[in-house]
This record gives structure tokens, sequence and C-alpha cells, in this order.
């Protein structure tokens, strides 16, 4: 069987390239590729131009987050596309349920003190056997939270397009129906794609519509969030706070109103690190070079008419 030329772009490693050899394939140009691995999230306008004198009929993109791509124009027709979807749910899922812990024990006051002040009666901590926690997106991070979840025993909700029920939860709903289960959650997570039909989903509806002392908690795109929407909801304590992964903007500048929020907990997008993402990366392409090599169904599939 022939092997497969691949080329790894913009920036490569021993452990792409091993991976690339182990699963059939031997490192080549752009020019005489017959599949791509581009290795840059953040730069679609350069993936566009190099595949203008690229011939690869396949191209693997690093993260599941693909929207910058389709915005840029870079995802063509007539080419095969593969994003790393569901590979990198169990890092981002503990990152989401680190920052459900931290909101339900207020780690973020209790870490920021300088005196220690006794507990009382009706103190706010509380446990996550006692919540229930809708989680917007039942994909791959939704799912490994749900799962990560089940031993804690909080009631979970899953919201998805299309109702499919979701392992460990009580029930799961359609995204029409995200205002009617909102009422019941402490924890409200996101974990979906962001499309079209997701971009803004979370706006001062969502906000009016969730309990006072629920928290919102996103691990998957700013852009599910109305920023100014947000910014109000906290500020008025419409809700209890939010624990942020992703914004929008991203990077959030300095000087913006969510840094001097006391409710809002933000980290830099560190929910998946390039560090721990490039063993799931590797080992998902190793796998699709021996498919390709072998024209099997690819891992990753991208579908151009749901965006993701």
């Amino acid at each position: 069987m022939k092997r497969v030329l691949v080329a790894i772009e913009p920036g490569s490693t021993s452990a792409l390239v091993d991976a690339v050899e182990r699963g059939g394939g031997s490192i080549a140009s752009p020019g005489e590729a017959d599949a791509l691995v581009w290795t840059d999230p953040r730069s679609p306008e350069q993936l566009k131009a190099l595949l203008r004198e690229c011939p690869a009929s396949w191209v693997q993109l690093p993260f599941a987050g693909i929207e910058a791509f389709f915005a840029a124009g870079a995802i063509e027709p007539g080419r095969t596309w593969t994003c790393a979807k569901g590979i990198y749910g169990h890092s981002t899922a503990e990152h989401a349920l680190a920052l459900m812990l931290m909101a339900a024990r207020r780690l973020h006051v209790h870490a920021a003190a300088s005196s220690w002040v006794s507990a009382t009666f009706g103190a706010p901590e509380r446990r996550l056997a006692e919540q229930t926690v809708v989680i917007v997106g039942t994909g791959g991070i939704g799912s490994e939270l749900a799962a990560m979840l089940a031993p804690l025993g909080p009631r979970v909700i899953g919201v998805n397009r299309s109702g499919r029920p979701l392992v460990g939860a009580e029930r799961t709903v359609e995204v029409s129906a995200l205002l009617d289960v909102l009422p019941e959650a402490g924890f409200v997570v996101l974990a979906a794609a962001l499309t079209k039909e997701t971009s803004g989903l979370f706006s001062s509806s969502a906000f009016g519509a969730m309990k006072s002392d629920a928290w919102l908690v996103n691990v998957a795109r700013g852009g599910l969030v109305d920023t100014p929407a947000l910014v109000d909801a906290l500020r008025d304590g419409e809700i209890a706070g939010a624990a942020l992964d992703v914004t929008d903007p991203e990077p959030l500048p300095e000087g913006h109103p969510l840094w001097a929020l006391p409710n809002a907990v933000i980290t830099p997008h560190v929910g998946n690190t390039w560090d721990m993402a490039l063993p799931e990366l590797t080992a998902l392409v190793e796998r699709n070079v021996a498919r390709f090599r072998s024209a099997a169904e690819l891992e990753g599939l991208v579908d151009a008419a749901t965006g993701y």
C-alpha cells in the first residue's frame, strides 16, 4: 500500500512527525502533499494562502473550535476537513468541574482573604449534590462533564440541538426549551460549539431566566455569551456569578468591566493547553493518517452545514 505524503504546517514537532509515520505516512512539502496537518488554530488566513499551492485532499485542523476558519473562508469545498472535536473533552471538562467547585465553595473569596472569618449557619458555601446542573452542549466536553459529576450527585439536565439523551442526565431537552430549564439550575455550563445559531445564545433573556444564586460557567466559546448583558446581570445581582475560561472579546482587554467584578472569575483559555492537547492530537493524527491511507472514514469530520 502506497504511503501517504503528509505536510505539517506551519510548525511541527517530533511527536507529530512520529504519528504521521506510524500511521503509514511520509513527511512531504505542502506542494506535493496528499494531506495537510495544520497546527496553528489562530491563522486561518495563512492556511487559506497555503492551500492555493497545496493539492492536499484532506486537511486536519488542531482544535475543535474552527469558527475562525469558516469566517475566513478557509474551509473550502472540494477537500475533506477534519478537526479535533471530541478528543479534548476530558481536559476541558476537568476545568469546568474545577470552576464549579470553586464557585460552590467560594474558593475565589477565601483565597483572596487576609483574615480568618468563621463560618456561620446559613453560610453560602454549598455541595454540588444539592444542585441542578444544566449542561448546554452534549458533545465531548458535555458528556465527559456529566460522567465526572455522577459521583458527586447533582441532578443533570442536558441541552442540545436534537434532544438526543445525554448519558447521566435526568433528561435532555432541545435548545428551543433552554429558557424552560434555566430556572432549575444552580450551575449552567456552556460546552457547545459556536455557530450562527448559538452566537449570543446567552443574552439578557437567558440571564433573566436564571436564579439569582446561579452561576454561569463557560469553557466553550466566548461568543456564546452576550458580554454586555452578562456584565449587567452580574452587576445587578441577576445571577450570582460567572466563571469564564473563554470571553468575547478574547483576550479580554485590560480595563474591561468584567475584570472589576468580584463575582466574575476569569481564566485565560487554559481548559485545554497545547501541552495537554499534543498527546491527544498526535494519537488522532496517527489514526486518521492510517484511515486516510486505507480509504476509511476519518475521525472528526467537519460538517460544513452546521459549522463544526
